[in-house]
């Protein structure tokens, strides 16, 4: 009886060791998610919470298991919420870290310099990890960036970090406006910005763009630019043909072909350089530019001199075969 009570011991120690072991083992061995797997843990989940949400994904065996090994070698620290990226095979520990460490997954909608409203609502309502319905905003009062959300978030509340940093941006950038600017009120500024983000794509030429448009305001001639033509017929879109004589003629309040002074409103939301540019525009006497063939613009003092760089123009494009 002896003999067996001390096989009996032994059997026990031996399977108490190895479910010790295994206990330990199973903090630092491989998970078993065989693919990466993406998790939110809400604002105020427990551990026990972030236990169940972890295998009901995959990424644990067990929830009991984790959340006992979690609380014995897991350490102090809290768990954070957000969205976070269990990579494949993550082990207990690696996952406990990641939720600790607050490192959630950034999911980005990213506004172009020079996109119109309208575009900027069909992005938004595009992505179909946010949530809720917006109207088109306001044409030049978002600041095009590229803007982190969280999954489930609402459009508006995307929309309107969008215009709140429009907002400071303008105002910062008002505040330290040189005193040969043109615009008088940072709505003008965010006008004509926007004229001259749609004219060139070149940002070293935007206070040169800007320079001419500014003289041309201050003698009043007409600004004649060519996206004001756009704007009225496809709000920003891109046209996909040539202007037509008709639209050129065309009296509305936003071409500058048929008016002295800006239009009523931005024609698209421009980004910081080229409401720098506005409130700090290039020294300078011309008052007209053309294409000049390779991206940039050629600009001229005189109606002579721009003529000139005009045939020059044409002459690129019928080498082209444009003509």
């Amino acid at each position: 009886m002896r003999r067996l009570g001390c096989i009996i011991l032994l059997i026990g120690l031996a399977v108490a060791a190895f479910v010790g072991f295994r206990f330990v083992y199973g903090w630092s061995e491989q998970g078993p998610a065989t693919r990466q797997i993406s998790i939110t843990v809400p604002e105020g989940a427990t551990l026990s919470d972030a236990a169940v949400l972890l295998k009901q994904a995959g990424a644990v065996r067990s929830a009991d298991a984790f959340l006992t090994r979690a609380r014995i070698f897991g350490g102090s620290r809290p768990i954070k919420a957000g969205e976070f990226v269990i990579p494949a095979k993550s082990s207990n520990s690696a996952i406990i870290s990641i939720l600790q460490g607050g490192k959630t997954l950034t999911r980005l909608v990213t506004i172009p310099e020079g996109m119109p409203s309208l575009l900027v609502h069909e992005r938004l309502m595009a992505n179909e990890e946010l949530t809720g319905a917006i109207a088109i905003p306001q044409e030049g009062s978002v600041l095009p960036d590229s803007y982190a959300f969280d999954k489930g978030e609402p459009r508006a509340a995307v929309l309107k970090r969008m215009q709140a940093a429009m907002t400071r941006e303008l105002a910062k950038l008002w505040a330290g406006r040189a005193k040969d600017t043109v615009a008088k009120t940072p709505r003008e500024a965010i006008i004509l910005a926007s004229i001259v983000e749609k004219e060139t794509a070149v940002p070293a030429e935007r206070p040169m763009v800007a320079g001419v448009y500014g003289n041309r305001l201050r003698t009043n001639m007409m600004l004649q630019a060519d996206p004001t033509i756009i704007y009225p017929i496809t709000r920003g879109k891109p046209l996909g043909r040539r202007i037509r004589k008709s639209e050129i003629a065309a009296v509305n309040d936003y071409n500058t072909y048929a008016m002295v002074g800006l239009p009523k409103g931005p024609i698209a939301n421009p980004g910081s350089l080229s409401i720098l540019a506005v409130l700090h525009p290039a020294p300078t006497k011309a008052l007209y530019f053309v294409a000049d063939g390779k991206g940039g613009h050629i600009f001229a003092d005189t109606y002579q001199q721009h003529n000139e760089n005009v045939r020059k123009w044409f002459e690129i494009r019928r080498a082209r075969g444009e003509l």
